[in-house]
């Protein structure tokens, strides 16, 4: 089987095995099972008469590292059985013409996780706006006066970028601030600018939990991570900032049609992140599993389950072409 990662320049930059890195996961398991590993990234991406194609590099394994040999092979994207399209955000305009390479490839040919039309069309914060019933009270838009009704009302908010990643640009504000004009309008563009404004949950001092979904499967498996000592918010990957944490019945009840309804849109690899039971932000793009802090909580090799979830979808998808 012939697999192919779209993965993060800096990733290809710095690419040797990393236990923070997911796709450094899930590239050494499938080379362990004897699956054929590619890998590339967006600005490698290409058509040609129509025929979507890659400059890409083989990977291999050696004692236990993963390592890529560094010949360049220029192969049509058809030609392989699946495509991991793991890029990471922003979903900026480079990203975004990355997609539209994939409108050419044969889905009859090649299995794309997650889709990347999928992606395309589905904003990380704005479109958690779906499952209003799960998420904090919330407003989109660009208007002063809209986000000052919103504050009056709700007294502490938070005010997010809409394509931004990492937490960058993320801002809390309280009623009464002094900089308040300054955060809204630095927020907004001076109001040209859609933000997302979420309503503050008390419980984000305790930082959120980032609950993974495998298609229609919400994983028992999870983890909280902590606000770093100078942010409101997580930020930091590092041993001290990720501690095990325990998905509740309720939360498992709550997901489980998301789960479903996502992997419906083509996105069956998805990390929410959850506050107090609350949805804040759906992660589609490059999801980060946690595996390494999974695999040490719950004594488990989660890296396996992930990738015995791909080779089945790949299994099934194969069968159903034949």
């Amino acid at each position: 089987m012939d697999i192919l990662f779209v993965i993060d320049r800096l990733e290809l930059k710095y690419f040797e095995f990393n236990n923070l890195v997911t796709n450094f996961w899930l590239i050494r398991e499938l080379l362990n099972e004897n699956k054929n590993v590619w890998i590339t990234t967006i600005d490698k991406l290409g058509l040609r008469a129509g025929e979507p194609f890659t400059h890409c590099f083989e990977a291999y394994e050696k004692d236990g590292n993963i390592f890529y040999d560094k010949s360049e092979h220029l192969k049509n994207i058809n030609d392989f059985q699946l495509v991991m399209f793991r890029p990471d955000p922003p979903v900026d305009l480079d990203y975004i013409s990355a997609t539209y390479i994939f409108d050419f490839v044969d889905r009859n040919k090649t299995l794309i996780l997650n889709d990347p039309k999928a992606i395309r069309d589905f904003n990380e914060k704005m479109h958690t706006c779906k499952f209003l019933n799960l998420m904090p009270e919330n407003i989109v838009t660009s208007s002063k006066s809209d986000i000052m009704e919103f504050l009056n009302e709700h007294e502490e908010i938070v005010l997010k970028p809409l394509n931004a990643c990492f937490g960058a640009g993320v801002m809390t504000l309280k009623k009464g601030d002094k900089n308040t004009a300054v955060i809204i309008n630095t927020m907004t563009n001076n109001g040209t600018k859609l933000a997302m404004v979420q309503k503050y949950i008390p419980k984000a001092k305790f930082g959120d939990k980032r609950v993974m979904f495998l298609g229609e499967e919400v994983l028992e498996v999870c983890v909280q991570k902590l606000p770093s000592n100078d942010d409101f918010k997580f930020c930091e990957h590092c041993d001290s900032n990720i501690i095990k944490a325990e998905l509740t019945p309720s939360e498992r009840e709550k997901f489980a049609p998301v789960a479903k309804e996502l992997s419906k849109l083509g996105l069956p690899l998805v990390g929410l992140d959850v506050i107090d039971e609350k949805i804040i932000e759906i992660n589609v793009t490059s999801p980060c599993y946690f595996i390494k802090e999974v695999n040490g909580h719950f004594n488990c090799n989660l890296e396996k389950k992930i990738t015995g979830f791909i080779l089945k979808q790949v299994e099934e998808f194969l069968c159903c072409r034949v």
